[in-house]
């Protein structure tokens, strides 16, 4: 992992440790001795002593490990010389040595922590209890038995010496008591040896009196008396035993265990709590001379750990097992030096921390030991020594990994197994600064998201200080410097994106640090000074390449300073103002766009075959160049959004530039489209020529809809919103729209051009034919329509061929004025006539063509000028009475959101859908400014909801608020709840029919207004349907207020009520336009007009 390649970093933080330790007795090695040497004496110096004291503590074990697993001295010894690489001549010596050393006494070490439920044998109910502990073997055992001559309850008293039995305590009057009480009895040998626990009750001498008045006070208690008046003075009473086979015992025991009775009396006699460990006195002082027991358990951990993580196969952290040999190991020598569970999880601790930082260790196994520690730290003191390596431990991690930390990118990169291992180890960091011992070791204030975001900060620096030098110009030359600066850049905004969409929430979920913040704000000012620096270098110096090459690293950098959005903390940016420091390359940057728009445009000309793109259904009836030309304009219009320049003034001067060049850029269009016609034309016969002209026609109208849409594509409203107020309204129409205009009058006048010059080839074909009529060698009964059909082929060709490859608007202004030059033609042709004789045969020719024309132009004509009526007519025709409601209702909408002016007044409601139990809830508020309809000069208004259409809403009923009397602006505060489902709000044409009428007692209610709102806009209807839906609104919204004014129906103004009325078999539509001719009756809307 190339974590550990950084073991060795160290920051330059100041050290907030309170407690610091000196560093021990530390056998460092000469730097510059080798590594075969290096390793010889390491293993002279810490291995072996080791080793000797692992085979000692395998020479006079005691008990049995806590594990299942039992294992011999020679599965022992196996293992730890594969553990410390021995080999068998070095095994052998070594257990040489330690044969020839002292043995240790044997010790066991018993802790008497409390009992309970044990016999009461005092006259109060109570008892005295003490105990007698001693370790019997089996010759003083059999020896006590032989030498008594009757049973006795005392076992522990006749079998040893008085100073081989220890005692307890007596605790006063109790059934539970509390000793805590620990003794170490030494024994020679764990074979047949047993240890023995005896447990009394104290019994003091009283007087007579006290036995008279706890006879008068404890009657009931009287047998008893009796018995304890038959023993002895200061006889004590026996309580109860335990008796443990050293043999059977683990290493370390801790269980209560049940007190057993001399006889049957009474088999409950309670349990006793014991602690029980196997610990070795006077161990040899030679094996490891000067090191205590807990240096040397580290030592032995460390090394089983990575021989355990050597042997391991996949590569797979360690997640802090150890073999059973091992296991047993480590246990064995705890327990015979005593080393408290605390000291074993501290030694755990630091050598699995250090481990960390050199091998794959699982995190899991040090959040364990940090658990441990803080458990054990508020059970038991650590001595002193141990204290400061535990403080000294915990920073020097928190040290490690904040060092880890600055260097996040290359150790943790944003990968999906990398980044989980970042925030672990934040993790660890902080549940180090939460334990109570790093907080009372280190009194310093020391905070984790400081020193974090410090690391951060010092980490980006020399992360940018890297990047910058591989990326360092090769030369000197500017181009070279530039493309530096702009890899450089690249790097940076890479960075700074991973920074936002991955670490960030990695760094705020562990630490709570807005990790995005510290890098951009970092990288703001490092990027700030090397582009200073960079473009100071360019001062008077700029040319078109260089430019160029600026481009893209405005564009990075405008990126970056987009990303400040995402800022949790804006502060001042020192790349706020960038885009100045390229003021002198962005008409560069113009020309730029400009002359290779140019290039394009002319390119596609010279390609352009001047046919139409596609025929067929759905034609294109302009040329490959017209296409070329939106594409070639487009980065034009790109460039404005991407420069983005925040100066407002500066902006609008800009737009103009960029509308000019795009005004410029049609103009020259339409002058080498021209040419090319030209040239295509002189190979050409007269039919393709004619072709040719309709195809450029199209390409000019095809334009002129592109600069039509060209204010909407460079956002000038956006534009005219920014530059408000510094730039005046008539400044910027007069500027702008002055530009546009301009452009398309010259576009107009082109195709008026194009079409007169095509009417004129048409007109003199037409002419052509007309006089080849005025021959007199023909029948006159049948020449006359023989002679017109030629005219009539050729008119019907050209006519049909330019309706379909004409867009409509220049159809129509070519068809116009090419029946009246025919006409003309016509008349010219009749007046000039030179033969007499002839003149009434040709003549009557003349007319029949006038005639036949006539139908001809007419009929191309009538077709389009009603196409788009019938085209809608059979739309309507096709649809059901149903379908036609909805349309009729969804146009209601439409007319109710471009309504404008409350003439009729208003109506307030608040809405809202709520998914969770399908209700629709309206809320009508009030209506304002509604007409008097009484003769009082008031009215009586109520309101009347209606879900529309009925087919959708059948079985919803309208609901009315209740009637104010004489008043126009009534408070309704009416709420009405409608049980409908999300798709019946959803269905086409579902909308609120809100009416507001007079309320009349003798009469009809007479009509004030109405209103339509669509139900997919009202909160919780419209978006995703499903509940779950994560994109879609909440399931009970927040409802909407909404101001409808009042509409009034125009009277026979609706051609899909007429539709509806003409069919008389569907009783709904019959019904509906019945409702709504009544309404019609009802509105002033005709009567105002």
């Amino acid at each position: 992992s190339s974590r550990f390649k950084h073991r060795q970093c160290a920051l330059g933080h100041t050290r907030k440790l309170g407690m610091t330790r000196k560093n021990r007795d530390k056998r460092d090695f000469k730097e510059d001795e080798n590594p075969e040497e290096k390793a010889r004496r390491h293993k002279e110096l810490e291995l072996k002593p080791l080793y000797k004291e692992l085979l000692y503590t395998i020479a006079h074990k005691l008990g049995t490990p806590a594990l299942a697993e039992v294992f011999t001295d020679s599965q022992l010894h196996h293992y730890i010389k594969e553990a410390f690489n021995m080999t068998d001549s070095e095994h052998d010596g070594l257990m040489e040595k330690v044969q020839s050393t002292e043995p240790p006494v044997y010790c066991l070490m018993v802790t008497i922590k409390e009992a309970k439920g044990i016999l009461g044998k005092d006259v109060s109910g109570f008892s005295d209890p003490y105990c007698l502990l001693t370790i019997l073997e089996d010759e003083k055992e059999s020896r006590t038995r032989r030498s008594r001559a009757k049973p006795c309850k005392s076992v522990v008293k006749d079998a040893v010496s008085d100073d081989k039995i220890y005692q307890t305590e007596i605790k006063k009057k109790t059934l539970n008591p509390i000793w805590n009480e620990t003794f170490i009895i030494e024994f020679e040998d764990t074979v047949g040896a047993s240890f023995h626990l005896e447990m009394w009750d104290k019994d003091e001498e009283v007087s007579l009196t006290q036995k008279l008045e706890e006879f008068k006070t404890n009657f009931h208690n009287l047998r008893r008396m009796i018995k304890d008046a038959k023993k002895e003075k200061g006889q004590d009473d026996f309580l109860g035993k335990v008796v443990l086979k050293l043999q059977d015992l683990h290493c370390t025991e801790d269980n209560w265990c049940d007190l057993e009775p001399r006889t049957e009396t009474y088999p409950d006699r309670g349990q006793c709590h014991l602690n029980l460990k196997f610990i070795h006195k006077e161990r040899d002082g030679t094996l490891s001379a000067g090191r205590s027991a807990y240096v040397n358990y580290c030592g032995m951990l460390q090394q089983f750990v990575q021989s355990h993580i050597s042997k391991q196969q996949g590569g797979t952290p360690w997640k802090g097992e150890l073999c059973g040999e091992g296991q047993a190991l480590l246990e064995f020598y705890a327990t015979q030096n005593d080393l408290s569970p605390f000291l074993q999880d501290l030694a755990k601790w630091v050598a699995y921390s250090k481990l960390y930082q050199s091998l794959e260790v699982d995190s899991s196994v040090l959040f364990q030991q940090l658990t441990s520690i803080e458990y054990h730290w508020h059970q038991q003191q650590l001595p002193y020594q141990q204290k400061q390596e535990l403080g000294d431990s915990l920073h020097g991690f928190l040290q490690y990994g904040l060092c880890l930390v600055s260097k996040y990118r290359d150790i943790f990169p944003p990968t999906h197994s990398a980044t989980p291992k970042l925030h672990t180890l934040l993790r660890i960091l902080v549940q180090i600064c939460k334990t109570r011992a790093f907080q009372e070791l280190n009194p310093a204030q020391f905070e984790l998201q400081d020193e974090v975001s410090d690391a951060v900060e010092a980490g980006t620096q020399e992360w940018f200080t890297i990047k910058k030098g591989l990326h360092q110009p090769m030369t000197k030359d500017l181009p070279e410097i530039v493309s530096a600066l702009s890899r450089l850049i690249g790097e940076v905004q890479e960075d700074i994106k991973h920074s936002k969409d991955v670490w960030n929430r990695i760094f705020v979920s562990a630490v709570q640090l807005d990790v995005f913040t510290v890098v951009y704000h970092k990288h703001d000012s490092l990027l700030a000074e090397e582009v200073r620096e960079t473009l100071s270098l360019m001062e008077g110096q700029m040319e078109q390449p260089l430019a160029n090459s600026l481009f893209p690293l405005y564009l990075s950098l405008q990126a970056i300073h987009k990303d400040k959005a995402f800022l949790q903390k804006r502060g001042l940016l020192e790349l706020t103002d960038f885009h100045e420091d390229f003021r002198d390359a962005l008409p560069y940057w113009l020309n730029q766009a400009f002359s290779t728009t140019q290039d394009r445009v002319e390119r596609a000309v010279q390609v352009d075959q001047l046919q139409p793109l596609q025929s067929g259904a759905v034609p294109i009836k302009h040329s490959s160049s017209a296409v070329d030309l939106v594409a070639c304009v487009q980065p034009i219009c790109q460039l404005w959004e991407q420069l983005s320049w925040p100066d407002p003034e500066e902006a609008f001067m800009l737009m103009v530039k960029l509308t000019e060049d795009v005004c410029k850029i049609v103009v020259t269009y339409c002058r080498i489209l021209k040419e090319r016609v030209r040239v295509l034309s002189e190979d050409s016969d007269h039919s393709c020529a004619i072709n040719m002209l309709c195809v450029v026609v199209n390409d000019l109208e095809h334009l002129r809809s592109v600069l039509t849409r060209l204010p909407t594509q460079l956002n000038w409203p956006g534009l005219r919103e920014r530059t408000r107020h510094v730039i005046g309204e008539s400044q910027f129409n007069n500027t702008l729209h002055l530009q546009l205009q301009q452009a398309q009058s010259v576009l107009s006048r082109e195709i008026r051009s194009a079409l007169d010059t095509l009417g004129k080839q048409l007109n003199t074909d037409i002419e052509t034919h007309v006089r080849s009529m005025s021959t007199r060698r023909r029948v006159p009964s049948k020449s006359t329509e023989d002679a017109v059909v030629p005219l009539m082929r050729y008119l019907e060709q050209e006519l049909q061929y330019m309706n379909e490859n004409l867009v409509q608007e220049n159809f129509n202004s070519l068809l116009t004025p090419l029946w009246i030059n025919s006409v003309k033609s016509l008349y010219q042709v009749a007046t000039q006539h030179p033969q007499q004789e002839g003149l009434m045969v040709f003549c009557q020719r003349l007319l029949y063509t006038l005639q036949v024309m006539q139908r001809t132009y007419l009929m191309f004509l009538i077709c389009f000028l009603s196409i788009q009526t019938l085209k809608a007519h059979l739309t309507y025709n096709a649809l059901s009475g149903q379908q036609l409601i909805e349309k009729f209702l969804d146009r209601k909408v439409w007319e109710q959101k471009v309504y404008s002016g409350e003439k009729y007044g208003a109506v307030t409601l608040l809405a809202s859908y709520r998914r969770s139990d399908h209700k629709l809830r309206i809320e009508v508020l009030n209506a304002a400014n509604l007409l008097p309809m009484d003769s009082n000069g008031f009215s009586d208004p109520f309101v009347q909801l209606c879900l529309e259409p009925r087919h959708t809403f059948a079985e919803v009923e309208p609901r009315c608020t209740q009637i104010k009397s004489c008043d126009l602006n009534p408070l309704f505060d009416e709420a009405f709840e409608f049980m409908v489902s999300l798709e019946q709000c959803q269905a086409q044409g579902a909308c609120l029919v809100v009416t507001v009428l007079d309320h009349d007692t003798l009469r009809a209610d007479d009509f004030e207004g109405e209103a339509f709102l669509a139900l997919k806009g009202i909160p919780g209807v419209g978006g995703s349907g499903g509940a779950g839906a994560e994109d879609g609104p909440p399931l009970d919204p927040s409802p909407a207020q909404i101001r409808l004014p009042l509409m009034h129906p125009k009277p026979n103004d609706d051609g899909i009520l007429k539709l509806l009325e003409s069919r008389k078999g569907d009783r709904e539509a019959q019904a509906f336009v019945k409702k709504r001719r009544q309404r019609e009756k009802q509105s002033q809307e005709g009567i105002q007009t």
